[in-house]
């Protein structure tokens, strides 16, 4: 389906309300409920600035050849408006996983598209595709687990750790970076903006993903359970479909369900706590 943007102020503007929302919700986290490990050091070869100015490039790249497809959705469209909503919830809870976070210029928009996929950009510029809101039917709280599991490769810079991994040895890419104050790796981060849609994450990565998403979304007062169904839709659209553009990145299965189904009772105190709130 193809969706037109109305608005004469364009994608890059018009989000005031948005913006606005999730500033004025900020606040200082608790500690968290899930249990994931530490970052991985390798991110610390390839500067976080580079890799989001990367993301920032791609996401806008991605923006305009929407537009001029006639597929990006205007800001009054009623489900880029729904997102919105969901991601102004819950950005004001991401700088707990990245102090950076505080900093990123958020986006979301909305793409016209068949595809089951969405994504979020390192920086915090995150898109949807009308596909995986329309053929998997999502509620606001699956939509939440969806967004709340792609902020979260983004607030524990996945990307920036697997680009550094695949530049060579560490030790290489390390001497590169002593003696050019940086800037091998900051080549690589420049180069790495047609990079950031197709890397494919490790197991850890998408187990760490799916645990702080889960506790995101709890947060901002989505149902925990969601992250469950979500999945669980995820692998029957798999089966009748013959294969998913989302799980081609985002492999799901029952051990992936079950490490769910564990960690949701620890988040759903904050999910009790933000709906009385």
């Amino acid at each position: 389906m193809c969706l037109h943007c109305p608005s004469r102020s364009g994608p890059w503007q018009g989000r005031r309300a948005f913006l606005l929302a999730a500033a004025a919700a900020a606040a200082t986290p608790a500690l968290a409920q899930v249990e994931v490990g530490k970052s991985s050091v390798a991110r610390n070869l390839v500067p976080a600035e580079n890799v989001e100015q990367a993301g920032v490039q791609q996401y806008g790249q991605l923006l305009a050849q929407a537009k001029a497809k006639g597929a990006l959705a205007g800001d009054g469209n009623p489900q880029l408006q729904r997102l919105r909503t969901i991601a102004a919830r819950t950005i004001p809870f991401a700088a707990q996983w990245n102090e950076r976070a505080a900093r990123w210029k958020w986006e979301i928009n909305l793409i016209g598209s068949k595809q089951i996929n969405a994504f979020c950009m390192p920086g915090g510029k995150i898109a949807f595709f009308t596909g995986i809101l329309d053929q998997l039917k999502l509620t606001d709280d699956e939509v939440a687990m969806v967004m709340g599991h792609e902020m979260a490769h983004a607030l524990r810079e996945h990307a920036r750790a697997r680009l550094a991994k695949s530049a060579g040895t560490g030790a290489a890419l390390s001497i590169g970076a002593q003696l050019l104050g940086l800037g091998q790796a900051g080549d690589l981060a420049a180069r790495a903006g047609t990079q950031l849609l197709t890397l494919k994450f490790s197991r850890t990565d998408e187990t760490d993903a799916d645990l702080v998403g889960l506790e995101l979304a709890a947060r901002a007062g989505y149902d925990p359970q969601a992250a469950v169904s979500l999945w669980k839709k995820m692998g029957q659209a798999s089966k009748s479909q013959g294969g998913l553009s989302f799980l081609s990145t985002h492999p799901s299965g029952p051990d992936r369900i079950a490490k769910l189904e564990a960690n949701v009772p620890k988040v759903e105190g904050l999910y009790r706590a933000a709906k009385r709130s």
